[in-house]
């Protein structure tokens, strides 16, 4: 990672903030994630059922705050089948010893969903 590049991986869980699609409030969540280059990627067990995709979806600026610093970000379901693969695998990597049930299955069912991070 680049010195220009935030290095948020440190964290456990980041905030996630998207405008309510229905409401046009904010809808802030805490999450898992993992961080590589300037992307984050998060895996959704609700997959498309889950208001915060639904609501990145119809507006995909979102907000990432960890250690009291917010970051812009543009949200994306992740449909290219490598980076779906890097995005299951990586974020299992970071929690698979840390938690302690089997999170082999929420790996492969939930839905890889990335941020880009633009500030």
């Amino acid at each position: 990672m680049s010195s220009n590049e935030p290095d948020l991986d440190h964290h456990d869980v980041v905030d996630l903030t998207t405008v309510g699609r229905l409401t046009g409030r904010p809808h802030r969540i805490e999450i898992w994630f993992a961080q590589h280059n300037r992307s984050l990627y998060l895996l959704s067990g609700g997959r498309d059922r889950s208001d915060w995709v639904r609501n990145l979806v119809v507006d995909s600026m979102v907000i990432v705050r960890a250690g009291g610093l917010d970051r812009r970000g543009l949200g994306r379901v992740v449909v290219d089948p490598i980076e779906e693969r890097f995005a299951r695998d990586t974020v299992f990597a970071k929690y698979a010893s840390r938690y302690g049930g089997d999170l082999t299955e929420w790996r492969e069912s939930a839905l890889p969903i990335a941020i880009d991070l633009v500030s």
